[in-house]
């Protein structure tokens, strides 16, 4: 189940429960399994420094409140033996042919490519990891048809030792030709600019994720399949060629 609702907390609040407990009932009537693909809106903030399957569950957002709730939604069932699902959650993402949806496109590559700066939310010393999303989708067929995989939270392969923002911002200036001009959006900035780019309107109650160093740790699926993630720099140079040449 990777269904993407517009990026709203009012409509995330009035269709993602309603939704998945659809999404359940249908599967538990039809003894189907459910892959559901997820974020990491729920952890607490706390736990960014380092992101496991095991960290905490304290949403300190609208919208990870929401994804909590949808989350307890699935695994209740399966706790109760009705249900068969695992949960797959990425990072904030990144691939080719992704617009509108990826904070990364849109504060980063665009501007950039553009000749303009590239606007980083928050410190741009601070590290943030990024999923590719060509291995996001691997890894979620690899999970669906793996019949241990069930009953258990995944994190999906995600490099290790991520950039830090100053890194990614010169990293894709690197491969775009462009001078890697960059500033550090504060909050107004992003609301300013939300009035333009929808994806950045909700962004504000997500800024903690980028005030402290936001690593996600993928290896329980990296030891369990043999599985290298994607570099970030073969991603960046894939979404270049793909998208900006």
């Amino acid at each position: 189940m990777t269904v993407g609702f517009p990026y709203s907390i009012k409509y995330w609040r009035n269709h993602w429960p309603v939704f998945i407990r659809r999404v359940v009932e249908a599967c538990v009537k039809h003894n189907t399994k459910l892959v559901f693909f997820d974020n990491i809106y729920m952890y607490d903030k706390s736990s960014l420094g380092h992101m496991t399957e095991e960290a905490a569950i304290n949403p300190p957002s609208k919208k990870g409140k929401v994804r909590a709730e949808v989350a307890k939604i699935i695994m209740d069932r399966v706790q109760k033996g009705e249900l068969t699902a695992l949960i797959a959650r990425s990072a904030d993402f990144y691939g080719p042919s992704i617009s509108n949806t990826s904070m990364l496109t849109e504060t980063v590559f665009k501007p950039l490519s553009q000749g303009k700066k590239a606007n980083w939310m928050g410190p741009v010393s601070n590290k943030h990891s990024f999923t590719y999303t060509p291995d996001a989708g691997k890894a979620s067929a690899i999970l669906g048809n793996t019949e241990s995989a069930y009953g258990q939270v995944w994190h999906l392969p995600t490099a290790g030792d991520p950039p830090t923002g100053k890194e990614w911002i010169d990293l894709v200036g690197d491969e775009l030709k462009k001078e890697a001009k960059c500033q550090a959006a504060p909050k107004w900035i992003i609301q300013l600019c939300g009035i333009f780019v929808p994806v950045l309107r909700e962004m504000p109650e997500m800024m903690y994720q980028y005030d402290r160093d936001y690593i996600f740790d993928s290896s329980k699926f990296e030891k369990a399949f043999n599985y290298k993630p994607t570099s970030y720099q073969a991603g960046i140079k894939e979404i270049i060629n793909s998208d900006y040449r």
